[in-house]
């Protein structure tokens, strides 16, 4: 009879898992011993399980399908907790075995004692102890089928001890995802139609939901004559080839998607929990759809919330909907795009003085390959990802959009370069978030990983500088003296690069892109370059005056000229 962890490991082979990302321990000595034993499983050793975390829901955001991770005891599962946070929060499946210390000592303050069933509870859909042989495998089946239908994260703790127990059955579980079909009543559709056809100019708003249902929500789009904004999560599924498409709103987005939807009497969200109230228009009628009754009315008072998945719920309230004639709604919000489009088309050119980060993101987006997987850090590059990459059908763009935390790109790259050794995968990092987990680079040469990393290297942590300009704040803490990272990509094995000139940034670029292996560039960019958010309310002006009288009290007043001058062309 095989071991419980022997049945674990032939379980997630038979379900098609290929690679468990984690680092061993002795209280996990019979999982990857059972690993080292079976060949259809590879075991991704990394330099910290925050980072196994990052790259099992990097892979399984890439496919869809479950990633594993593991953690030994105590301080080792404790490492897994941000990943399993940033995967709980983007709703992708993973399985994490967490270890535990020797069952009689559970209790007494043994060594590396902790309560791992309490500390994953708020970041799983599923976190449960096996207490003896008899719940295997019935309890990893749970775990797995839990993580798959709610697309979160599964939990299983595990005692070294009772890994190395002999199993009470030999059942080796398959588990497959169910493709139901939900759709509101049809009382529900027929209400919502009378909304949207009583008023004049509607928009929508769409989000992560509209995955593979983008030809039903143009149609939509067309029958209403509205613009579509996108949300963060949506830029990947709704932007390219749209002909409403508008732009995205919110913090990172751009005054085009803010102004459709703060001048429409309807707005129609489709699959977003997008949580910025104050982007919502004050006086609009508000329909949410969402597979997610949970989601509804969240974020803003509703007219009708709807329980359904986007395709089918758009394709069965289509012929509900009387064409709208007067297209003036859709008409002046697409001018305005495109004029909006215009602008920060103008700020990609690059100019004398520092490399501006946009012109860096748009060499990005040209040299990159058609299917291409982007993944920006939190902070400013996702900001600059947002407005100007192209993401066109197939390319993907990955990141802790939700959980919103400092590197998590690099470890998300991992998890999505492991899938597909042969598709580019592109990591545009800041130097905050990469030198917070350095030891990613060493992961990426052990594995023969060929990600390529674009370090956004402004020597700060520029994006909480502009929140503390907005709050009025003389930016303080947030300056960074980096290594040469280049220097240190060579180092540890890697293709590596250091740019400050605007004349030597394509070449380090392409020679990084078309390096059979993993490959960093790091380019110095403006520090003062700011990110405009589409709404500036008064709080922020105040705010931002305050910051440049202080700091000029504060004798600092050289940097206000240098942030005049980075900003010319937005403010001129």
């Amino acid at each position: 009879m095989a071991t419980i962890a022997e049945n674990i490991v032939q379980t997630l082979a038979a379900n098609g898992i290929q690679r468990i990302w984690g680092v061993p321990g002795d209280s996990l000595n019979a999982v990857t011993d059972a690993v080292r034993r079976q060949k259809d499983i590879e075991w991704m050793l990394t330099r910290h399980e925050e980072e196994a975390a990052f790259a099992a829901a990097g892979e399984a955001a890439l496919t869809g399908e479950l990633a594993v991770c593991a953690g030994s005891c105590g301080p080792g599962n404790m490492h897994l907790i941000n990943g399993l946070y940033d995967a709980h929060r983007s709703r992708v499946p993973v399985l994490a075995i967490a270890a535990h210390i020797p069952t009689e000592e559970i209790g007494s303050q043994y060594f590396q004692e902790t309560r791992p069933t309490e500390l994953f509870r708020d970041c799983a859909v599923f976190c449960e102890m096996v207490l003896s042989p008899e719940q295997m495998p019935r309890l990893l089946e749970i775990a797995m089928r839990t993580a798959i239908e709610k697309q979160g994260v599964a939990v299983l703790v595990l005692t070294g001890d009772t890994a190395s127990q002999d199993a009470v059955s030999d059942r080796v579980p398959e588990v497959r995802r169910s493709t139901p079909v939900t759709v509101p009543s049809p009382a529900e559709l027929q209400e919502a139609a009378d909304t949207l056809n009583s008023c004049g100019n509607v928009t929508i708003l769409a989000g992560g939901g509209v995955e593979g249902a983008r030809e039903e929500v143009l149609a939509l789009a067309d029958a209403l004559g509205a613009p579509i904004v996108h949300a963060l999560r949506g830029k990947e599924f709704i932007e390219w080839d749209n002909p409403f498409d508008v732009g995205m709103t919110g913090l990172l987005g751009f005054a085009s998607g803010y102004r459709a939807m703060e001048s429409c009497d309807a707005l129609l969200m489709l699959g977003t929990d997008f949580p910025y109230q104050q982007f919502y228009p004050e006086k609009a009628k508000i329909l949410q759809i969402d597979i997610r009754g949970e989601q509804l009315g969240r974020r803003a008072p509703l007219t009708q919330g709807m329980v359904g998945g986007v395709r089918e719920t758009a394709a069965a309230l289509l012929p509900l909907l009387e064409r709208k004639q007067d297209r003036t709604h859709l008409e002046k919000s697409l001018d305005h795009y495109r004029r909006t489009r215009a602008q920060l088309d103008d700020l990609e050119k690059q100019g004398p003085g520092p490399i501006h980060p946009q012109h860096l993101t748009h060499l990005i987006d040209e040299l990159a390959d058609e299917d291409a997987v982007f993944l920006p850090d939190v902070g400013t590059p996702v900001i600059w990802a947002s407005r100007h990459l192209h993401i066109g059908p197939r390319r993907r763009l990955i990141g802790s959009f939700w959980h919103g935390t400092m590197a998590a790109a690099t470890p998300l790259g991992l998890g999505a370069q492991a899938v597909d050794r042969k598709r580019q995968v592109v990591v545009l990092a800041g130097d905050g978030g990469l030198a917070m987990m350095l030891g990613e680079l060493l992961t990426a040469v052990q594995h023969k990983l060929p990600l390529k990393i674009v370090v956004f290297n402004n020597a700060a942590l520029s994006f909480v500088e502009v929140e503390m300009k907005a709050a009025g704040i003389v930016n303080f803490g947030t300056g960074l003296e980096n290594p040469d990272f280049g220097a240190v990509a060579q180092a540890v094995g890697m293709h590596g690069e250091s740019v400050s000139r605007p004349e030597d940034l394509e070449g380090a670029l392409r020679r990084a892109f078309a390096h059979d292996g993993p490959a960093l560039v790091s380019v110095a960019v403006d520090r003062q370059e700011l990110s405009m958010p589409p709404k500036i309310d008064a709080k922020q002006a105040t705010g931002f005056a305050l910051y440049a009288l202080r700091t000029v009290i504060a004798g600092n007043g050289r940097e206000l000229i240098d942030l005049a001058k980075a900003n010319a062309r937005q403010l001129l």
